[in-house]
């Protein structure tokens, strides 16, 4: 009985496996939750990692894009800076063109300056010369200016004398005892002069008249006692004697009337000998008006000296 029971102990102690099912469900429930507990912290990690990755995919597609955007400003500002170094070298080409240009026109300008101060050089030698003549023109002109004048009283016209004659046409005494005698009588004052020569000029005709009497008759005309008509020349030296005393005489009427005060005359004949100018006449036998003439000059009256 005994052993029936304990036989039947062993049998149900041998059937009731309930229990280790039991715990190895529970240990496959506790394995099975680990896993779908490692799933879903995998799956939120991923979740997680994924969320974070896009979000770093997207912050890296927008930086990615601010990149291109900086790239596409920079690509322009590069293609602006190759336009500018562009127009910079063209206009460096052209301002190097410019310059050579230029350099070649100041070399021309150089060359021009170099013959312009030549031709300075030139104009200042003939400054130089011209003011050499200009300063010998100003002290002929204080000579001329400090010389007294000639006065010339032409053998034309009015005051024309006949022909070998020495008489004095009306005209011209009239213009002797007017406006020769003050013109005398002005410079006289002026310039201290007391001496007046009066030379006679004739022109180069032949006198034919070869009988001259003036060695017998000069003196008694020059002192008033016989006519200048009784005069008879015998050659163009007489001729002009004879009518530069008679101006003289015409003078000394107007002085005898109170008129040139300590004046002296002196009386000279030039003949045909003198140009107008002062240089010796050529031969010339022909009637000639320019050269008949009655010069009046003033000298101061020194002391003579004599040489013996």
């Amino acid at each position: 009985m005994k052993r029936n029971l304990k036989y039947r102990d062993n049998a149900i102690e041998t059937i009731n496996v309930w229990p280790s099912f039991t715990d190895l469900m529970a240990n496959a429930f506790m394995i099975i939750s680990l896993f779908l507990l490692l799933a879903l912290f995998k799956s939120l990690f991923l979740k997680y990692t994924a969320e974070e990755t896009e979000l770093n995919l997207t912050e890296t597609e927008r930086e990615v894009r601010i990149l291109k955007r900086k790239l596409a400003v920079s690509q322009n500002r590069l293609g602006e800076s190759l336009d500018n170094a562009q127009r910079l070298e063209k206009r460096s080409s052209e301002l190097e063109n410019l310059w050579q240009s230029s350099r070649n026109k100041v070399n021309v300008l150089n060359s021009q300056i170099d013959v312009l101060n030549s031709q300075i050089d030139v104009l200042n030698s003939q400054a130089d010369l011209l003011n050499s003549q200009v300063d010998d023109l100003e002290l002929e002109n204080q000579r001329l200016k400090s010389a007294p004048p000639v006065v010339v009283i032409q053998d034309s016209g009015e005051y024309r004398f006949a022909s070998g004659s020495a008489a004095l046409p009306r005209e011209l005494k009239n213009y002797i005892s007017n406006q020769l005698v003050e013109r005398i009588e002005g410079i006289s004052r002026q310039r201290n002069l007391y001496v007046v020569e009066i030379i006679g000029h004739t022109d180069g005709q032949v006198n034919f008249n070869h009988v001259s009497n003036l060695d017998e008759n000069l003196e008694d005309v020059a002192n008033g006692n016989k006519d200048i008509s009784t005069l008879v020349p015998g050659s163009n030296a007489d001729l002009g004697l004879m009518r530069a005393l008679e101006v003289v005489k015409q003078l000394q009427r107007s002085q005898r009337r109170g008129r040139l005060q300590g004046v002296q005359f002196r009386v000279y004949s030039a003949a045909q000998l003198q140009l107008p100018s002062g240089d010796f006449a050529p031969a010339e036998r022909r009637a000639n008006a320019s050269r008949r003439r009655i010069e009046i000059r003033f000298s101061p009256l020194g002391r003579a000296e004599t040489i013996r």
